[in-house]
């Protein structure tokens, strides 16, 4: 703070700090979701409101967007991880060849979500993809399903930034695509950006060229992807929210796995993220493209018009 005429006014970057967008802010509830905790949340009672909805009787519509915990239905990670909607939803084979869009996505979201895979999925979800998938696509997405992604200490290592540098330079060659997987899926995110900007220094161009070089199909879709969410995770689900509204008929199923997984954690961010690139709210975009009874839940989620 700085004094002037016996009164403190703030500083030039507090000033600033507090002219920052929402991406940046947390919410009340300390979060970037746009959930809080429900502190009257009761598992009975609202097994009870699914049980009569299934029923109908007397279930309205905007309940599940409203009060219902969504959590009571599936947690994010479990959304993301589940078999029967998840792996085998999300690595659709066409023609013998995985889909590269919805492969990417996953790839992302077990990127985004380290340690979220529950454990009554972990064995049957390992098996999808060893059925599904091969060679170094087996090897990634069955690194990152495990979740041993190291978490950020709050310390910079310089010397290991380096050495992933040198290691991935070296990593140009046949038969060296396990360095890849160990850095990607291992390593925590905020040292993967600093890997990222240290080889573009090193090397003149950003790593997602040696990428396209070295890797093709399907492994390379999956590691760009994985970059993309790397560098920034929220414009990577507002790119890919913004997809699955473009559509004739929208992509609900992607539209809920984004909103569900990522509305306690980050949502705001991607948010404004979305306005940013887009020019237009989220909120509105949902507004206009989504029909039906979901219309409300969706809506609930997103939680609000950015102006």
């Amino acid at each position: 703070m700085s004094v002037t005429s016996g009164k403190t006014r703030p500083s030039l970057t507090q000033e600033i700090l507090s002219h920052l967008g929402l991406a940046n802010k947390t919410a009340a509830w300390g979060t970037l979701g746009t959930l809080r905790t429900f502190l009257s949340f009761s598992v009975d009672k609202d097994v009870q409101r699914l049980l009569r909805a299934i029923a109908g009787q007397g279930f309205k519509s905007n309940e599940a967007g409203g009060s219902l915990p969504l959590k009571t239905l599936l947690g994010p990670g479990e959304l993301i991880a589940q078999p029967s909607s998840g792996f085998r939803c999300g690595l659709q084979c066409h023609h013998g060849r995985v889909d590269q869009q919805d492969q990417r996505a996953k790839a992302a979201h077990l990127s985004s979500l380290p340690g979220a895979h529950p454990a009554d999925f972990q064995v049957e979800a390992e098996e999808d993809i060893k059925s599904e998938t091969s060679d170094i696509l087996q090897e990634l997405l069955l690194a990152l399903a495990k979740g041993v992604r190291d978490r950020y200490s709050g310390i910079i290592d310089y010397n290991l930034v380096e050495q992933d540098v040198q290691a991935l330079k070296q990593a140009e060659a046949p038969s060296t695509e396990g360095t890849w997987v160990l850095i990607f899926t291992q390593r925590n995110l905020e040292h993967l950006i600093r890997v990222f900007d240290q080889y573009q220094r090193c090397t003149g161009h950003e790593l997602e060229k040696t990428v396209q070089n070295r890797f093709h199909g399907d492994a390379q879709a999956a590691l760009l992807s994985l970059a993309s969410v790397i560098k920034n995770t929220p414009l990577y689900f507002a790119d890919k929210l913004h997809q699955a509204l473009q559509d004739i008929k929208p992509n609900y199923q992607v539209l809920m796995r984004i909103l569900i997984s990522r509305s306690e954690t980050d949502l705001l961010s991607i948010r404004a993220e979305f306005k940013k690139k887009f020019g237009k709210s989220l909120y509105s975009s949902l507004q206009d493209a989504v029909k039906g009874d979901c219309r409300s839940a969706l809506l609930a989620l997103c939680r609000g018009e950015d102006i």
